[in-house]
């Protein structure tokens, strides 16, 4: 049962599973995608790349939603890094799969989905109640304004 309680979430999401497991929290979410290496601070799971809307925000025990990860290859690196630092994101939803987010999701062992019936971003809120039960490809979604 979520820890929101007995509420039905007001929006349910369907999408495909990358990485597996269930994870549950505050969301965290952006509509530019993120530079792994030299955007973050894996040290601290804060978004350090000029310019981006997140700058100077941490994503660290959140659930990221985003459009997916830009740059180099070191972008799984650096958010491997996170995890290893215990500043990983708790889990990520993405909406344009690449090598780069796919590995990073593997490698950061959070669970992950993409491919969704409906735009995440547009209707997930920075501050909202997220539960993301990847195994069944499913994300639960409780408004942070009508909690």
């Amino acid at each position: 049962m979520a820890t929101v309680g007995l509420h039905r979430p007001d929006i349910v999401l369907r999408g495909r599973r990358v990485v597996g497991g269930v994870a549950e929290g505050e969301a965290l979410v952006t509509r530019q995608t993120i530079s792994g290496w030299g955007g973050i601070n894996a040290m601290t799971g804060t978004v350090i790349e000029n310019h981006h809307e997140l700058k100077g925000i941490s994503f660290a025990g959140k659930i990221l939603v985003f459009p997916g990860a830009k740059g180099s290859s070191g972008w799984s690196g650096a958010f491997h890094t996170t995890r290893l630092t215990g500043k990983a994101p708790l889990g990520m939803l993405y909406t344009t799969t690449t090598t780069k987010a796919a590995l990073g999701a593997v490698v950061m062992r959070v669970p992950t989905l993409t491919d969704f019936d409906r735009n995440p971003i547009d209707l997930i809120a920075t501050g909202d109640h997220v539960r993301i039960d990847a195994d069944a490809g499913e994300v639960l979604i409780w408004k942070a304004d009508t909690k």
